[in-house]
């Protein structure tokens, strides 16, 4: 089969001084010299999960474009070594072994879904390479790994601590929903996050009276949906990714089921939602655990980079988390002052960080921070934060409004 690689070249254009002006910098740096230093791995930019990773990528892409503008890191510049692993684990396993056995990298991307990263923590494991994104899920945490991080995680096991405070803290117990029906994609993506939220709304008194699980490629949704509208349920939770959820929600549109509660794991959080469903994609709740409009060291340059790279006044969701996770092992390098990547993994395990979703983050032995989630709505088009309530863009839409409405 033949391998698709990429590679992004991003060195200097001059010799000149560069001012940093997403930085507000009043001082120029100096021009980064001697070898690049290499990042690798691999991305699905092709399959399905490419709709996510390709903002992850460009994410990547800006900040070492933007770190070079800053003098490089510890005054060298970067150059990026990116496979498409085509949305398949064992591919991406090759790919980074590739990257860190001939590429010979200096530094490790992180992956991206985490039906990947559960291959390959053990394998940067062996390779005692820090790995820093998004890790694989729980289980893999739970191994024993020393040189992975979850900055953040896009931890399944969490997603619960998104939806559950919408009752909690946004609607009166009188209103409560009564029931719940879980739609979930058989994958450690899907099927990591049902658990706890199915066991936290029933401690609610929501009753689950729908719990199918769906084989990706989703063929037809409209099975999934007439049940869970035969069924009533007043909240329609979906641990989907981007084309089945897309789907699931055409469906329920075709049938006229409108949940009083609409939620996505996934699927929502992705610019293409919104161009797929226009005014239909509105008023769906997500999973998120970096958002815009977070008030956190870091943002302002994320914020930069989606105007100057993307075009785009709002960074989307994945730019922002792809950005995050090199961010933190930018800091960690530059902390440690070193390559090394035992040192590096040391310097992360050893102190708070600020970092653009949160203050004073302190990775536990697990290379996780605190377990936390963040929960967005999807508003005229944008994903904008209802929750933490000192961040909140929008209020909550519940009931949610007949289909057209």
């Amino acid at each position: 089969m033949k391998k698709s690689l990429i590679v992004i070249f991003l060195p200097l254009m001059t010799v000149v001084l560069i001012s940093s002006q997403a930085l507000c910098q009043t001082t120029k740096s100096a021009a980064p010299s001697g070898e690049p230093i290499k990042l690798g791995g691999s991305l699905p930019m092709t399959g399905i999960f490419s709709e996510s990773a390709k903002w992850i990528k460009a994410g990547y892409e800006f900040w070492a474009e933007d770190i070079n503008k800053r003098g490089g890191l510890l005054g060298r510049p970067v150059k990026l070594i990116l496979y498409d692993d085509e949305s398949n684990a064992d591919k991406a396993v090759t790919y980074y072994e590739r990257a860190i056995t001939v590429d010979k990298v200096d530094l490790l991307l992180g992956g991206y879904p985490g039906t990947s990263n559960v291959a390959l923590m053990p394998l940067v494991e062996k390779y005692k390479m820090a790995f820093v994104g998004m890790g694989g899920h729980m289980k893999s945490f739970e191994q024993g790994f020393t040189y992975s991080f979850g900055s953040p995680p896009l931890m399944s096991g969490w997603v619960y601590l998104s939806f559950v405070p919408v009752l909690d803290e946004l609607i009166p117990k009188k209103d409560w929903p009564k029931s719940i029906a879980m739609l979930t994609m058989n994958n450690v993506i899907g099927l990591g996050a049902r658990p706890n939220m199915i066991k936290a709304f029933e401690e609610r008194g929501v009753k689950t009276v729908v719990n199918e699980t769906y084989n990706l490629p989703l063929s037809d949704a409209t099975p999934l949906v007439s049940k869970a509208k035969g069924m009533g349920a007043d909240i329609l939770a979906c641990m989907s990714f981007f084309d089945d959820g897309v789907m699931i929600t055409r469906a329920a549109k075709a049938i006229n089921y409108t949940p009083k509660l609409y939620m996505h794991q996934l699927a929502s959080r992705i610019p293409a939602w919104m161009k797929e469903l226009g005014p239909d994609g509105d008023n769906v709740v997500g999973n998120s655990y970096w958002a815009p409009g977070l008030p956190y060291p870091g943002n302002e340059r994320i914020y930069q980079g989606s105007k100057e790279k993307l075009g785009m006044p709002v960074p989307p969701d994945y730019f922002g988390q792809g950005f995050c996770w090199i961010y933190t092992l930018e800091i960690a390098v530059k902390g440690a002052g070193t390559l090394d990547n035992t040192k590096v993994r040391d310097y992360l395990r050893s102190r708070p960080f600020d970092l653009p979703y949160g203050k004073g983050i302190k990775f536990d032995s697990r290379g996780l921070p605190p377990a936390f989630a963040l929960t967005v709505q999807t508003v005229q088009g944008q994903n904008k934060l209802l929750l933490p309530k000192d961040s909140a863009q929008t209020k909550l839409v519940y009931p949610r409004p007949p289909w057209g409405n």
